[in-house]
């Protein structure tokens, strides 16, 4: 079985790290793959990483050749899947799409936080997000898939557990996650140059971030009740990895050793899901490069509170790993084909 695929906006960091791990997947062939403004250019020549694993040239969008394709990643600025996805879809191609477009359920909520209207409204209600750890079902039978967010992977992830069990309160959440600066793209900025960057640390979007509405939507689906989360983003002067560090006020004392066999026994059987031992400290380098997340469970003195520590890359788990992994299940193949390399050290 080999899957033809196509890559839309193939020339930023999700669309690298999706050639990448496509092009050493067994059972996918890339066999298009776009960018606007790179038209002709070999990607070989743009990304030298791939010399000798791609011989394709980027190519200006092309329906017809899309339609040959049987999945084609979006990993494109938001608004673009939205218009163009449909076509495709209504042709019996699938699509995994790894900007918002889709995540959101409600059209209102999108155009508030995106500042646009949503054009392909009549998809939202049969697009499936993207987190195969709580919607692997859903994902199998899915046509269109909206992956989760780098942040909001995190978090859910990190709360799961505890929002599943009922035992904290849902309306006091606090999510203090931190990001290198690879998440903002690849799009030439003054904040993201290295001299902004480097040797500096601060929080942004303090007044609200596009994510919470995603955040909140997923978190209360877990809990099935409303739930309200602070989350306060930061960018830290490393290049890719986010750490989440996660606060969840506990309905009743719970000894950290419940705590954590309540993490242990949630993620058993999650291949990519790594619950430290007690006492641990997860480090974004030890997920850097790989679909892994890493997570341990603690709690505060007086036990009212607990805190869970969350690391991810971005742009795997985080991205274009959560994106492979989600075609895996859409076609029947081995969930973690093509996406069991350990992270590299140091």
């Amino acid at each position: 079985m080999t899957i033809k695929v196509g890559i839309v906006g193939a020339t930023g960091y999700t669309g690298a790290e999706l050639l990448r791990l496509l092009s050493l997947h067994e059972a996918v062939e890339v066999v298009w793959v776009g960018s606007r403004k790179e038209v002709g250019v070999a990607v070989s020549d743009y990304f030298e990483n791939l010399r000798g694993r791609c011989a394709l040239r980027f190519s200006d969008y092309d329906t017809q050749a899309l339609l040959q394709c049987e999945v084609v990643f979006f990993a494109t600025p938001h608004v673009v899947c939205m218009q163009q996805a449909p076509f495709l879809l209504e042709n019996g191609v699938k699509v995994i799409d790894l900007s918002a477009d889709f995540r959101l359920k409600k059209a209102e909520l999108f155009t508030k936080w995106y500042g646009v209207e949503h054009v392909a409204q009549e998809w939202l209600a049969e697009a499936v997000y993207g987190l195969p750890e709580l919607n692997r079902e859903a994902i199998k039978h899915a046509r269109l898939v909206a992956a989760a967010g780098c942040y909001p992977t995190a978090v859910q992830l990190g709360f799961k557990p505890l929002l599943e069990a009922g035992l904290v309160e849902t309306g006091r959440l606090i999510a203090d996650v931190k990001s290198g600066v690879s998440g903002a793209g690849r799009e030439a900025k003054v904040a993201n140059l290295f001299s902004e960057v480097s040797d500096n640390f601060k929080a942004y979007a303090l007044t609200g971030h596009r994510h919470q509405p995603e955040i909140e939507q997923q978190l209360s689906l877990l809990a099935k009740q409303a739930v309200s989360c602070t989350f306060v983003p930061h960018l830290l002067p490393m290049i890719r990895g986010i750490e989440a560090t996660l606060y969840a006020p506990l309905l009743e004392a719970l000894s950290l050793e419940r705590l954590q066999l309540l993490y242990e026994q949630c993620y058993q059987s999650e291949y990519f899901v790594d619950v430290m031992p007690l006492g641990s400290h997860p480090q974004t380098r030890t997920v850097r490069g790989s679909n892994f997340v890493r997570m341990a469970v603690h709690q505060s003195q007086n036990q009212a509170l607990a805190v869970v520590s969350v690391v991810e890359d971005n742009l795997l788990k985080g991205a274009a790993g959560q994106a492979v992994q989600c075609m895996n299940l859409m076609f029947g193949l081995e969930e973690t084909l093509g996406l069991t390399q350990m992270a590299y050290l140091p």
